[in-house]
């Protein structure tokens, strides 16, 4: 076969390659959200794992909900995350829950959790820190959203 040949070969071969129509891959489905945001079950606390948990109050509706387990140093800045969670505010009281390693807990230095909430990526509201003195399972009652400074 000679050079003229395979390179004519070559270029149909590419044309009739591009010419053809998409592939029948088939695209991965995208659910949509569930509108309501109820807890997800993390199942049974697993032997190794404590948690805290409790229900968050004051969040308006459509809120971006952040919680986080901090060790804090002694002038009240975050050193390293233990535990976070996000949800959506729905004007109603939010049951949350945060599981965590005790080993992982510090000795000698300060834990807190502590809240915020934002809405179209403004702080409005914060949680007061509240100081979680022992690495076993509680639970914290309810918690009030206040008004970000």
């Amino acid at each position: 076969m000679s050079l003229r040949t395979c390179v004519l070969l070559c270029f149909v071969s590419l044309l009739a390659a591009c010419a053809s129509g998409p592939s029948q891959t088939q695209q991965p489905q995208v659910l949509p959200k569930p509108e309501t945001d109820a807890p997800v079950d993390l199942g049974p606390l697993p032997a190794f794992q404590r948690e805290l948990s409790g229900v968050l109050t004051g969040a308006p509706k459509g809120a971006e909900v952040e919680l986080a387990m901090l060790i804090v140093d002694e002038r009240g800045r975050p050193q390293g995350l233990m535990a976070s969670s996000k949800i959506t505010g729905n004007n109603q009281p939010l049951p949350f829950t945060l599981r965590f390693n005790p080993e992982a807990f510090p000795t000698g230095a300060r834990v807190e959790l502590r809240g915020r909430a934002s809405q179209s990526g403004q702080l409005i509201l914060h949680l007061p820190s509240r100081i979680i003195g022992q690495p076993s399972t509680q639970n914290l009652g309810t918690l009030a959203f206040v008004t970000a400074p």
